[in-house]
This record gives C-alpha cells, structure tokens and sequence, in this order.
C-alpha cells in the first residue's frame, strides 16, 4: 500500500499529476483509514485538474474518517462552491471557520459563497471581520465593497473598492466592480472616466478595454463605440475579443456583418463561450436571406453546446432556451432548466425579456401565482435602482387645462402595436388631451406610420440613444397626467422608465399581456374579457375600457389582400387547421390536442405558416409530436414566410389557437381572412385575449372553457363545411360591425377611461 503513495509522490514531482491521481484514488480506495494529509493531496490534485464532482466526493469520503479537519473541510466548500452547490458549502465553510478561527482561508470563502447566494449582508459581515484583521488585504477591501454595493450602498460599497485600488493599483478585478457598478447606475461619464484611469495604470488590459467598449455602447453612444472599436482593430488583428465586441456593436445594425466578426471570434478562441452564446443569438435573430437556414444554424450550434454540459450564465441559458424553444425541441429546453427555476434566476438577474416566454410554460394556479412573483421580484430590483438614481420634479402644473398623456413605445410604427394603437392617433380628442409620444427606437429613419403619428400629437420625442435615467427625466419635464407604456419588455423599449415615476398616474396596455412587475405602475388596460377574474393574477389596478381591448384600424386591416369566398375545404375535400402563432407558445400538451383534433376530423391537414418553415429540424420535430398522436408526416404542411404571411390563411379553414398563451395580432388576422379561431380560455390575461376577440365579434361559442371543450369545438366545426364556408364569407363584415370595428367610438371610450382615473386620481 505504501507502494502507492511512493508512485504517487514520485509521479507528483516528476509532473504527472493524471497519474499521481490514478496511484492516490487506489491508495484510499484500498485503505479508506489514509491519513487526512492523503485526502489533502489527493482532493487539491483532484480540483487543479477541474474534476470537481470527484474531489468533493474524495473530500467528504475524508471528512467521514476526520471530521474536524479544516483543510479538508475548506477545499470541500470550495468544491462545492465549483459545482454550484452553495447552500452545501455554507455550513461546511462555517465549520472550518469555527474550527479554525485564526485561519482565514474559509472565512473569505465563506464570504464568496455568501456572495454567490446573494446574502449581502451576511456576506458583509464576513469580510467586515477579515478587514478587521488585515486592513491591508486588498482583495478583502474589494469583497467588502461588493458586499455593501450589492444591498444598494452604492458610494459607500465604492469607496471600499478604491480603498482595494489604493493598496493594489494594478487590480483589474476591482476597477472592473467601480466601472461595472457605475455603468449599472447610468453613471456613464463617472464609469467612462474610471476605465480610463485603469488603463493608465494597467496599459492595454484586455478586460478594461473590452470594458470601454461596453460603456460607449451602453451609454448610447454607437458612433463612439464603433470609431473606438475600430481602431484598435489594426494593432490586434487576431484578438477574439474584440471580434467578439465587434459582433456585439453591430448586433442591431448589421446581423451579417456582426455575424461575421464573432464567427471570426470563435475561430480565433473556440473556447470563447460567450461569443458562442452571442453567435446563437446573431443566427436566431438574422431575418435577412433563408431565415429558416438562420435559425436552423442558431439550433444546432445551441444543440452542441448543450452536449458539452457547459456552465452556461443566466443570460447564456436565456438565449440557448429560447433558441431550443423555436425550433420546438422540448427535451432539450427542459435539460436547460425548469421553469420555477429558470425564471428566477432572469427576474433576479434583470431579463425582464425572458420573462414573456414564461408565459406559455405555466401548467396550474400555482405557476400563474408564481409568474407574477417572477415579476415581482424583478419590479422590486427595478425600483430600488430607481430610487437611487432620483430624477427632479418640476413644480405641479396649474389646476385645470387640458390633461397630458404620454404613450411610451418603440413600437408606435409598422409594427402591431402601431396597428391596434392608431386610431388613438387617428380620433384624438384634443378639446380635453394633449397627447406626448415617446420613442428609443434606433432605426434610421420615420417610416410613414411614425411619420402619420407625428402629424397628430403634441409632441413626439425619438430619444434612440437616451440612458433610462435621461428619459425618465425628460419625461418627468413635460408634466404629463398619465403615461401609458405600450411595449412591456420587447426589443428597444425602456420599461424600466416607469420604475422613476416620471408621471403622477402610471399604466400599461397593448404590448405586454400580463403585469409588468412594478408597483409604479398603478393600472392595468383592459377590457371585461381580459380583465382576470382573480385579482391576485394582476399587480395594478384594472382600468377598465367598454367592450375591446384593442380596435382593428382600417389602415392596417384593409380589404387586400382579399380572403378567398371558397374555403379550402370545398376544393380540397378535407379541412385544413393551422397557425401563425410564434413557436415560442407551442407547448407539448398543444401540439397533442392539435393532432387529437386531426385525428377525428378524417383526411385533415395542418398548416404551420412560419419563417422557420423550412429549418429541417423545426418540420422533424413537429412531425414527429404529431406522429406520435398517429397523424403522418405527409398531412403537416410549412410554409416558410415572413411579413407577406396573410395570403396564407386562404390555404387554411380554421386557425387552432396556441394556449396558455393565446394569439393577439394573428387572432384578428386569422379571422380577419376568413379562417375563424378556435380558442382555450384560461384565468390569466395571456390567456384570455382571444376570449375577448371573439367574444367582441359574437363568436364566444368558438371559446372554451375546458380543454375537452376545446376539442369538441374544433372537431364540431372542421366536420361543418357548411359553417366554415358561411364564417369566411361572413367575417369581415362581422368585424367591421363588432366594436373592433368601431374605431372612432372604441379611441372615445379609451379616453374616458383615462380622464376618469386622471379625474378620480
């Protein structure tokens, strides 16, 4: 036995640490009443070599023959810390501690744990103590700092990390926590200054110089950040980083081009993991050229990844589920996280984004009460960072006048919230308002839905390049009644202005069908079909329009392109369902109840009218959901298109409505083009809007409560040609008449809807 502790010594000083591991392993696998100082060697062999699931093992298999051994105890926590176990490593760190309270190696891991679990304050004291002890300990002044910034102490957390600096001026880890806590705070300037003072000290830094180029893009300020880029471009050709930001500055410009510069990235650092994450998102969100061939490269690079096993972050595991999500490859979304899980480690992180894709994952009561916390949990972040970076009020405008409302959106353009939102535009009442728009979108230039909104309000502010604090500010300078946000968390919005309360009565409406998470916002916009019946499933106060939450615009639904008179199912001899939905609000138990459906309707046929039509891997899974029911391949249609997507549903007699999450904007085309929609309707507004659709247009019998009621539905109606053909040729002139139609009454209604709570307020 002796033997092997010789071989392993040996094999120790001659550097082959693999083999020393194999002789120590059959050492204590052969005698487990090996001296603690073996398990010692043998667990800090064991974690150099990254085999952690091994050496926490080794070391508690130690612990058991001597348990109040404090190394062994420290490297156990820290193996624990490795495999992100934290809540284990804590009373094993506090063991050691207790053990041995001069040795402070597992205090300040302790302290890191403690870190990682977001208990600040515990972790404060920890390192308040260890400071205490070695006031000169530049990495525990630095700890102490983030302890402090992280319960929203933020001067005084950085005053402890300069104090770091002024003991180690060459510590990149702690001007990265003053750069990336000022640029958190919207402190661009103070952050932009502190990047250049720790590029003095530390000249040419990778890390600070990617820093920059994070706070010149953040602190909306592209030309900058490009010019910045750029020329450092012909000094370090072949740095992966600076492709990697590159990638990262064109993101929202060029996909091609960003593309092209991370893929550059990769190649030069293929263990770059972030420039894989940033790689999946460029393909997934690239609409130019075959955007299925886009997407499908998005899903197999995400595929790769996730059998590696990586160690993917939040915002890592956010792009990878969503990219599975797509192409609708369940098994391996649920190998990224559960739902529970999953959403609230992005509420905690501050990816309010990835919250609306929680949606159509909730399956009880339970879920539904736990989305809203989800949403609590991140309005409570939101709003203390508000609180710390305070706005001015202007002085109270005189009583009476005119009230002044403010839509806040990006979207007010070619898009469907500028569809729905228009005749708000169109039938302004201005004898009582003055209406404000406010926009951050960065396209280049008004498209003529902008251009028209313009011509009509007060004032429209395109800020493309304001911080939140800054918009909040303007906001709150114009005096406003009320603002109303229209976009929630989508791409360009800046939901978090509500969190300054830059207006005295705040609202949401239109663009996010659940409860933002903030309390700031005091009322919910919606209709009584909308409207939840439990009061718990909504944070504000309902604000109640007449009859519909949102009107057609006769702009938008306009009579080309024309809906075929003859349903598909007189020339085809068997109906034909379908979707436009997103893939995002498939789910597994849809798309059985979809193929439950077609196997009682004889001969029918599904058509899937989406952009990732043609991805291989989209059409394999579908196809195989459906198969599974007993429904062959050859009866799941695609159709791979985008934006000239309407003509479509005249291949299409009935529209199978997506739940929990139902369809909005492709509800009303749907039935707008004569392919009426059967829909489940659930407690939550998400999952009630095409309830109130229907309900708007006198087909609430095409709405059920249940889901067998749902499939009754559907097979009753697929096996009524007769019905089908009368629907299609009746539906426009059914909307037109229904207060969707009613553009002009509908934009009243609203407006009375806000006067009273302005009034009432």
């Amino acid at each position: 036995m002796t033997d092997r502790l010789a071989a392993a010594q040996a094999a120790l000083s001659a550097g082959r640490n693999g083999e020393a591991i194999e002789h120590l392993v059959a050492a204590v696998n052969e005698d487990p009443a090996r001296p603690a100082s073996v398990y010692r060697i043998l667990t800090a062999q064991l974690y150099g070599a990254g085999r952690y699931a091994e050496g926490e093992t080794f070391a508690a298999r130690g612990l058991e023959r001597h348990p109040r051994d404090y190394d062994l105890l420290n490297t156990r926590g820290v193996l624990l810390r490795k495999l992100k176990r934290q809540p284990e490593a804590v009373p094993v760190l506090e063991q050691a501690a207790k053990l041995e309270p001069k040795k402070l190696a597992a205090q300040q891991n302790l302290g890191n744990v403690l870190l990682d679990l977001n208990s600040a304050a515990r972790a404060e004291a920890v390192f308040s103590k260890l400071v205490r002890l070695e006031p000169r300990n530049a990495e525990y002044q630095r700890q102490l700092g983030r302890s402090i910034i992280k319960q929203g102490r933020i001067d005084q957390g950085l005053m402890r990390v300069r104090q770091a600096l002024s003991l180690q001026r060459n510590n990149v880890d702690a001007w990265l926590d003053i750069i990336g806590t000022l640029n958190d705070e919207f402190r661009s300037a103070e952050a932009e200054e502190a990047v250049d003072k720790a590029l003095a000290a530390n000249p040419g830094a990778q890390r600070l110089l990617e820093a920059k180029a994070t706070i010149l893009r953040r602190a909306g300020d592209p030309v900058r950040a490009e010019t910045y880029l750029l020329g450092l471009l012909p000094s370090n050709p072949d740095a992966a980083w600076l492709h990697h930001a590159l990638g990262v500055h064109y993101a929202d410009q060029d996909r091609d081009r960003a593309n092209q510069h991370l893929e550059k990235a990769i190649a030069l650092d293929p263990q770059r993991l972030e420039s894989a994450i940033a790689l999946i998102e460029g393909y997934e969100r690239n609409r130019k050229g075959d955007e299925a061939a886009n997407v499908e490269k998005a899903y197999q690079l995400a595929k790769s990844l996730l059998s590696r096993k990586l160690d993917f972050t939040d915002s890592a595991k956010k792009i990878v589920w969503e990219t599975l999500g797509r192409l609708c490859d369940f098994e391996a979304q649920a190998e990224v996280g559960d739902f529970r899980t999953l959403g609230r480690a992005w509420a905690s992180s501050g990816r309010h984004t990835a919250l609306m894709k929680q949606m159509p994952q909730v399956r009880s009561d339970e879920d539904r009460l736990e989305l809203v916390e989800q949403h609590r949990t991140w309005g409570r972040l939101t709003e203390e960072g508000a609180a710390r970076r305070p706005i001015n009020r202007p002085p109270p405008r005189p009583p009476g006048g005119k009230i002044r409302l403010g839509f806040m959106s990006s979207d007010l353009r070619l898009h469907p919230v500028g569809y729905f939102a228009r005749p708000l535009f169109e039938h302004i009442d201005n004898e009582r308002f003055e209406v404000f728009v406010y926009s951050y979108y960065t396209g280049p230039e008004a498209d003529a839905a902008q251009q028209f909104i313009t011509s009509k309000v007060s004032a429209y502010r395109w800020w493309p390049h304001f911080t939140v604090t800054e918009a909040a500010q303007k906001i709150a300078d114009d005096q406003l009644d009320m603002l109303i946000e229209l976009g929630g968390s989508t791409h360009m919005n800046k939901l978090e202005v509500m969190a300054y309360r830059p207006a005295p009565r705040q609202a949401s409406w239109l663009g996010y069908p659940h409860s933002a998470g903030l309390e700031t916002i005091d009322y919910f916009v919606c209709d009584p079909y909308i409207a939840p019946p439990d009061p718990r499933l909504l944070i504000e106060k309902p604000l109640m329009l007449p009859h519909a939450w949102y009107p057609l615009s006769a702009s938008a639904f306009r009579e080309q392109p024309a809906a075929d008179v003859e349903p598909p199912i007189a020339r085809n001899g068997y109906v034909t369902f379908g979707t436009a939905n997103q893939p995002y609000k498939y789910t597994p138990e849809g798309l059985r109840t979809w193929a439950r459906i077609m196997a009682r309707c004889p001969g029918s046929h599904f058509l899937f009218v989406r952009p990732e039509g043609n991805s291989p891997s989209f059409q394999a899974n579908l196809r195989r959901a459906f198969a599974a029911e007993g429904i062959e391949g050859d009866r799941i249609e695609f159709e791979s298109v985008r934006g000239a997507h309407l003509p479509h549903y005249n291949r299409m007699d009935i529209s199978l409505d997506t739940f929990p999450q139902t369809g909005g904007t492709t509800t009303c085309e749907s039935m707008w083009m004569g392919a009426p929609c059967i829909s489940l309707k659930g407690p939550a507004p998400y999952e009630r809007l095409s309830y109130s659709v229907l309900s708007n247009v006198g087909l609430v019998d095409l709405c059920a409560d249940t889901l067998e009621g749902y499939v009754e539905t559907a097979v009753a109606l697929g096996n009524d040609p007769a019905r089908i053909s009368d629907l299609r040729a009746t539906m426009r002139d059914r909307m037109r008449a229904s207060p969707l139609g009613q553009s002009t009454a509908w934009a009243a209604g609203f407006y009375d809807a806000v006067e009273r709570a302005v009034r009432e307020g």
